[in-house]
């Protein structure tokens, strides 16, 4: 699982486009294969245990986990892979990856537990330090996003696919936060935002609400792990989007130092919209 072979670059040829699409919509198959296994003991009396960092677990994580590393070392033998139930591997070896895969193969355990159905599947293929691929798979919710570099970004619900596109911001843009996890520096930031309305999400959804158009903005301020960002990056980027670090306001990057904790962040659908104040403080 860590060594990496010469497998392809996703291309923005005719070609390479064609091969692109069929990489993403096996990676779209695969995450409703771990969705289905999630179901599984989402429909049962589950137990939950905790991590050394107090962080539930269950065994739809474990089951999903093993699903996932087992398709993909069969889909893309030798192409390392980092995944939230297995992501002690060090730096020392990660920082030679140009191309892995990142994982979280259950986002939203919380929501899990509490049975609100706000949890996702999210798979992606980082190239150079960025997402090139990327699927967010809601299970419960039977939707899912998709998007690849060159090749788009889409929603899939109830058997209809729709292309994806950010929206202009509105007058009154629309914000959407965590369900489970705020802090006093977001409710600060929200505080002195302008007039707005806001929606609370849980998982990686919120970046598909970017998106689709249904959301203008998800600030981050408190704690999350690469693996929880990847996948909808992707989506939110080739929708038109950006995801931004703060306060930098450079893209959002992945494998860059020992930690995999992100710094704070925002997606934002209309990048040309005046999100300075917000930004900057």
């Amino acid at each position: 699982m860590e060594r990496e072979t010469g497998g392809p670059v996703l291309s923005l040829s005719k070609d390479g486009r064609r091969e692109t699409e069929k990489l993403l919509e096996r990676i779209v198959g695969l995450a409703c294969e771990a969705g289905e296994r999630i179901l599984e003991v989402y429909r049962s009396d589950f137990a939950v245990t905790h991590k050394d960092d107090s962080t539930p677990l269950t065994q739809a994580d474990l089951a999903a986990h093993r699903h996932i590393v087992a398709t993909l070392e069969r889909l893309d033998p030798g192409r390392p892979i980092l995944s939230e139930e297995a992501a002690n591997i060090p730096y020392a070896i990660r920082r030679a990856w140009s191309r892995y895969w990142l994982v979280d193969p259950l986002d939203g355990t919380r929501e899990f537990i509490s049975r609100n159905g706000e949890f996702t599947v999210n798979i992606a293929l980082i190239e150079d330090h960025r997402p090139a691929l990327g699927v967010v798979h809601a299970p419960a919710l039977n939707l899912t996003y998709g998007a690849a570099r060159g090749a788009g970004a889409f929603r899939l619900k109830g058997g209809q696919r729709d292309v994806l596109q950010t929206r202009k911001a509105p007058a009154v843009p629309t914000f959407v936060i965590s369900r489970s996890h705020r802090n006093p520096e977001l409710e600060a930031l929200l505080a002195r935002a302008p007039r707005h309305r806001a929606v609370s999400q849980g998982s990686a959804l919120k970046f598909g609400l970017v998106a689709d158009g249904s959301a203008d903005f998800y600030p981050r301020t408190g704690p999350t792990s690469e693996w929880d960002t990847a996948a909808g990056q992707c989506v939110v980027e080739q929708a038109g989007g950006v995801v931004w670090r703060l306060p930098e306001q450079t893209p959002l990057a992945y494998n860059e130092k020992d930690s995999l904790l992100n710094p704070p962040f925002a997606a934002i659908g209309d990048s040309a919209y005046d999100w300075a104040a917000l930004l900057k403080s």
